[in-house]
């Protein structure tokens, strides 16, 4: 009975409900029209879509969630593509060290501090893991190599509990 009811209202309605589709937008992404993280506009007025007697179906159309795909399941549905608004992305971080260079290693514990050089064997910002060989290591394995967070250019910390 609501299948047919929902047939009638639909052929009574000439076009989809354009409001409806920019509703459920906001609904899935949790933000408003022009919001960052909701779409960027609203759905352009001007679309003629059929009307959809199915729920839509909303999804991410790719991992970076910038576009959300809105669906209708009907035979003969649609497909829109809707942008989202981003908030401006931050400039990258420059590395505080770079592959090969010199740093010093500080291990700190509780009442105590030693330093040795080393050489970084990977680039990082400052805050960021990398990489790092004490400087009078004859081997170059991996096994030589220890986890240091980058504390400010040319020195990086081993913090002991």
């Amino acid at each position: 009975m609501s299948f047919s009811l929902a047939l009638v209202i639909a052929a009574a309605t000439p076009f989809a409900d354009l409001d409806v589709v920019d509703r459920e937008v906001a609904r899935f992404t949790g933000s408003g029209i022009g919001q960052p993280g909701g779409a960027t506009a609203a759905v352009d007025r001007r679309l003629r879509l059929n009307p959809c007697v199915s729920p839509l179906s909303l999804s991410w159309r790719t991992q970076q969630e910038q576009t959300v795909v809105v669906q209708c399941p009907d035979a003969g549905g649609w497909r829109l593509y809707v942008p989202v608004k981003r908030e401006a992305p931050q400039a990258a971080a420059l590395p505080a060290i770079n592959r090969g260079d010199a740093v010093t290693i500080a291990v700190s514990g509780d009442g105590f501090s030693i330093s040795q050089p080393g050489e970084a064997l990977e680039s990082g910002t400052v805050g960021s893991w990398i990489r790092v060989r004490v400087a009078n290591g004859t081997r170059r394995f991996n096994s030589d190599s220890l986890q240091a967070r980058v504390v400010r250019p040319g020195l990086v910390g081993i913090p002991l509990p």
